[in-house]
């Protein structure tokens, strides 16, 4: 049984909200190829429908019962935001504070967009613009209250036709430390790690390996059951073996790291924070349960008091199957998800068998269920799409817009070509995907949804 696709209303022009004609141009994204909305047990999803305000003033929820309005600030309640209680009482309709740190964490994530060097003439191609030290400050977040610590790079362990030279480590995304000033505002020292979406074609093909593989990154308890998309395994634990640099995997990297800074900061209040654009979200959360299942979040001996760790992903893809969603849930891992309902790369990897295929009314799992991808955390969906720029739907800037400014229309500067132009790309490249490099089950169903979208917009 193949789960719905919810295809866009052909009369929907543009995103459009009352009380402002607003334009916004959109460079962040990739090219993106749709969700089952609705409350289930697994999973809580609130929609922002393009037709209507999206994000009304509420007060946070932190239990049942309101807290008075001047108690009401991150430093006091920044549990409840990171998500101890679910996000319970906070989406519907969504809690100021929560939705000023959803678009602050998105502004994390788009910079490495903003760093990131596409320029092949450039010396620092396919790696940072930027150094550390004044990275924030040169894409215009000098004053977020983050330093950052370490850059990460990624080797993505495959090896297409349409691109020469070996594979190596490219940028793709950082770790950051809130300073002591922000400590005092938010409520606690949090380690921020951030990660890009899909850029490279390396980085495509990665994503096209869909096929579960046992995780296994806990060396004393494999958990084989556990499993999760091979690609984004490829990309977490792929190391630059022949690089002279010995460049180490992005685990290697990341897990360095957060040890280091827990350390560093042992005794403080603290938070890990993880968040990601599509491929990028995929890491954080392979990050995240990684982290948790290791223990390095435990701070006491007998491993009851844990940090928190959650996860905000931006238009996200499945990671893993359900037995690696029911382990993140029981290692207190929280996710939310932030996802387009027309956005096509929340479908994938799985889009026939996803959490949703059940019988019965969902009362009972089909044989093969521990073999279905599954989402993993609760959902704040949101609705828009654009029919001159299909490719907002999977635009990071496009999803920050519309939970900065729920009021605003948001509008794309394109020529009336560029729409056909990015969908007839990317038919192109899984074309290609599919006769060269990689034998994928859901190439072909991404292929017709491409199609789909494309003779919808043009008629």
């Amino acid at each position: 049984m193949a789960s719905k696709v919810l295809m866009p209303s052909l009369n929907l022009n543009n995103v459009t909200f009352p009380g402002d004609n607003k334009t916004q141009s959109h460079s962040f994204g990739q090219v993106s190829f749709p969700k089952k909305t609705g409350v289930s047990s697994s999973r809580q999803s609130v929609i922002s429908r393009s037709c209507a305000v999206a994000v009304k003033p509420a007060a946070l929820m932190a239990t049942s019962t309101a807290k008075p309005a001047t108690s009401y600030t991150l430093s006091h309640l920044w549990r409840e935001v990171q998500g101890s209680n679910n996000w319970e009482n906070l989406l519907e309709p969504l809690d100021p504070l929560l939705r000023n740190e959803i678009i602050r964490y998105g502004e994390f994530v788009a910079a490495c967009y903003k760093a990131f060097d596409l320029d092949s003439s450039s010396k620092r191609y396919l790696n940072c613009k930027y150094g550390k030290k004044n990275m924030l400050k040169e894409v215009g977040m000098e004053n977020s209250g983050y330093e950052v610590s370490k850059y990460i790079y990624a080797t993505p362990d495959v090896n297409i036709p349409i691109q020469n030279g070996a594979t190596c480590g490219r940028w793709i995304g950082y770790v950051a430390v809130s300073s002591d000033e922000a400590v005092k505002r938010i409520g606690r020292r949090d380690l921020l790690i951030t990660f890009r979406g899909t850029v490279t074609n390396h980085e495509w093909v990665a994503n096209f390996m869909s096929s579960l593989t046992p995780a296994r990154l806990d060396p004393h308890n494999p958990r084989p059951l556990v499993k999760v998309e091979s690609g984004f395994l490829s990309l977490y634990t792929s190391e630059e073996a022949d690089s002279k640099f010995g460049l180490e995997s992005c685990r290697q990297q990341l897990l360095s790291e957060v040890s280091r800074l827990l350390n560093k900061y042992k005794g403080e209040e603290l938070s890990i924070t993880l968040a990601g654009h599509s491929m990028g979200s995929a890491l954080a959360l392979l990050l995240a349960y990684d982290i948790a299942e290791l223990g390095l979040n435990r701070t006491d001996t007998n491993h009851q008091d844990q940090i928190p760790i959650t996860v905000f992903s931006f238009g996200g893809p499945r990671v893993g199957n359900t037995s690696f969603k029911q382990r993140c849930e029981e290692l207190g891992v929280k996710v939310l998800r932030i996802a387009n309902v027309n956005d096509p790369i929340t479908k994938l990897p799985g889009v026939f068998l996803n959490e949703n295929l059940r019988v019965l009314g969902g009362r009972y799992e089909l044989p093969w269920s521990c073999s279905c991808y599954a989402h993993v955390g609760v959902e704040l969906a949101l609705d828009f799409f654009n029919v001159q720029n299909p490719s907002c739907v999977h635009d990071l800037e496009t999803y920050i817009s519309l939970l900065r400014w729920p009021k605003r229309s948001v509008h794309s500067k394109i020529d009336e070509n560029d729409g056909v132009d990015l969908w007839n790309g990317a038919r192109g490249f899984l074309l290609n995907a599919q006769n060269f490099y990689i034998c994928s089950p859901w190439i072909g169903a991404a292929i017709d949804m491409v199609n789909m979208v494309q003779s919808q917009n043009l008629s």
